[in-house]
């Protein structure tokens, strides 16, 4: 009886566990740098005193590195950034990266995943996520998506073991 039960916890459990994480098949670097705005987020330590305005940068620097540059307002109203550097893991769909906000001297010992599972043809939005599912971001080219959009994003975070009500929308 006991490994009846024991095998009835193992299967709920295996069968219950969300498929791997799923990324775009091709991210065109050069198309997706620039700026982005946030539109939802799953809450994080790491953007609590972000009120509004929330937008990441993402820019080319001479030496090849993907700069990141993520801004937001602070309750006092005054302009928080946090400069960081993002590297492509896999290079034949660009759509893996680490990113790094913390450095000693220019050594960066921590870095989190960044994993775009959903993106625009046109580049206008994009879904990033972590193999974890503990964080998310929806980005946008403009402040504001439309209703069909989100609705389209939202069926992809489902999709992808995501739950959308673990989300919240950011103020623009």
């Amino acid at each position: 009886m006991k490994a009846i039960i024991l095998f009835i916890i193992l299967s709920i459990n295996i069968f219950s566990q969300p498929q791997p994480l799923k990324t775009v098949e091709y991210v065109d670097i050069n198309k997706y740098l620039g700026l982005w705005y946030e539109i939802a987020k799953i809450p994080n330590r790491f953007q609590s005193h972000c009120v509004k305005g929330t937008t990441a940068k993402y820019s080319l620097s001479e030496n090849g590195e993907i700069e990141v540059i993520n801004s937001c307002i602070e309750e006092d109203g005054s302009t928080n950034q946090a400069k960081g550097v993002a590297k492509i893991v896999d290079k034949k769909s660009n759509a893996k990266l680490e990113v790094s906000f913390f450095s000693i001297l220019g050594w960066r010992p921590i870095w989190g995943d960044y994993w775009i599972i959903g993106l625009d043809t046109n580049y206008q939005w994009a879904i990033v996520g972590t193999p974890s599912r503990k964080y998310g971001w929806v980005l946008s080219r403009s402040p504001k998506l439309e209703k069909d959009t989100l609705e389209k994003i939202f069926r992809i975070l489902r999709e992808q073991g995501y739950n959308p009500q673990n989300f919240e929308f950011s103020k623009q």
